[in-house]
């Protein structure tokens, strides 16, 4: 079967085609500034070379078809028509209580992801948008619906619940939720396997690191705890998100400043984490070379972030009483060797040692903990897309 997956931000949308038989991608692709200037599509066959083209996209239905346009390019596309595509995979972010697993699309669905858009005002209205332009140009391909939050559906009351009146848990479903779901799944199962272990017998800790960052605690195949709570905010410092904070700061702040709830948010969200400590970038590999420039800063967020890490890492450990594999994944789990290595110095009371050559390998499926470590330590890259293209598949057979 032949699977497009779909992955619609606000004004971006990501695509692969993927072979379902042979997991191969045949295709994919990025569309740009979508609904502004200068909206571009880039497009890469497999074995081919990437092609950019500025073109109009006034909205995602209009993305869509540049997409399908570039699918079925005589010359360099993957598919001969548009009936060679059996299915499609749409990431959708946040299915609140109501969806603990993947879901053929249909209205009924549709509307239940309308009622979460408040949990995800910038990512659900989005993904639905995306959903209705496939819809519309396919009518008769059937749609799966993978969510970031399904996943973590597992995590018991205790480490979901927040101190806060439990009416507001009763009346707007405030709780923790998580986020990065495929990924977790993916990398966890992928970790049983790499270390010989039934996936519902093994205590896996994966560190999804990159722009946003979020770890999960997976014992026994399911998700017990993550880091991302309500909304994204939570947890690690990142790119531009601030991650945990005293709630009684943003009062104080605000009336300091005197600024709106709007502004805070806007800062929390867009101006702090690696950005707002390190006043150098949001980008980590900017600030890890300001930081050996010996920028105080840089070096500041850096620590701070190395330590949350650990720290959170550390909880979970605890958390289910113990822990058999430590994972590193997506754009800065798997590429910055320093970055593992300066996490990993926080267990050593676990027995872990990393082999620093191995270490300083990127964006490959590694183990980079020595013979004698009492917990395996791995480098897996994540495949959200063939996570998504997976549960698609299994749903549509």
């Amino acid at each position: 079967m032949n699977i497009l997956v779909i992955n619609c931000g606000s004004s971006s949308l990501k695509f692969q085609l993927i072979d379902s038989a042979t997991e191969d991608v045949k295709a994919s692709g990025l569309c740009e500034r979508i609904g502004m200037d200068e909206s571009c599509i880039t497009y890469k066959p497999a074995n081919g070379e990437k092609e950019k083209t500025v073109s109009p996209m006034p909205n995602h239905k209009e993305a869509i078809k540049l997409v399908i346009d570039a699918l079925t390019n005589e010359k360099t596309g993957a598919l001969k028509s548009l009936s060679e595509i059996d299915a499609v995979g749409h990431r959708l972010v946040h299915g609140g209580e109501k969806f603990n697993k993947s879901v053929i699309i249909t209205d009924e669905v549709i509307k239940a992801v309308e009622e979460c858009n408040d949990l995800a005002p910038l990512h659900n209205p989005a993904n639905i948008i995306g959903i209705n332009a496939c819809r519309e140009l396919m009518p008769n391909v059937p749609m799966v619906g993978v969510f970031d939050t399904a996943f973590h559906q597992t995590m018991p009351e205790k480490a979901y619940l927040y101190g806060t009146p439990y009416e507001y848990y009763e009346k707007y479903g405030v709780r923790k939720y998580g986020f990065h779901g495929s990924s977790h799944s993916f990398v966890s199962k992928r970790a049983a396997e790499l270390a010989g272990k039934p996936y519902d017998a093994c205590k896996t800790i994966v560190c999804h690191l990159g722009n946003g960052s979020s770890i999960c605690a997976v014992e026994n195949g399911k998700s017990v705890d993550t880091s991302m709570g309500l909304t994204p905010l939570e947890g690690l410092i990142m790119g531009t998100r601030s991650g945990d904070i005293d709630p009684g700061a943003l009062e104080y702040i605000m009336k300091k400043e005197g600024i709106s709830y709007a502004d805070m948010m806007t800062i929390l969200n867009k101006k702090s984490g690696f950005q707002g400590i390190s006043g150098v970038s949001s980008d980590c590999r900017d600030v890890e070379t300001a930081a050996k420039e010996g920028n105080k800063r840089a070096k500041a967020a850096m620590d701070v972030f190395f330590y949350r890490v650990a720290k959170t890492v550390g909880g979970y450990v605890a958390a289910m009483n113990g822990v058999d594999v430590i994972c590193f994944t997506a754009g800065i789990g798997e590429n910055d060797a320093h970055t593992r290595e300066e996490v990993m110095k926080y267990f050593g009371y676990l027995g872990i040692t990393i082999d620093l050559e191995k270490n300083k390998l990127r964006g490959e499926e590694v183990l980079i903990s020595t013979p004698d470590s009492k917990v395996k330590v791995y480098v897996i890259p994540t495949n959200e897309e063939l996570k998504i293209a997976r549960e698609t598949v299994a749903l549509v057979k």
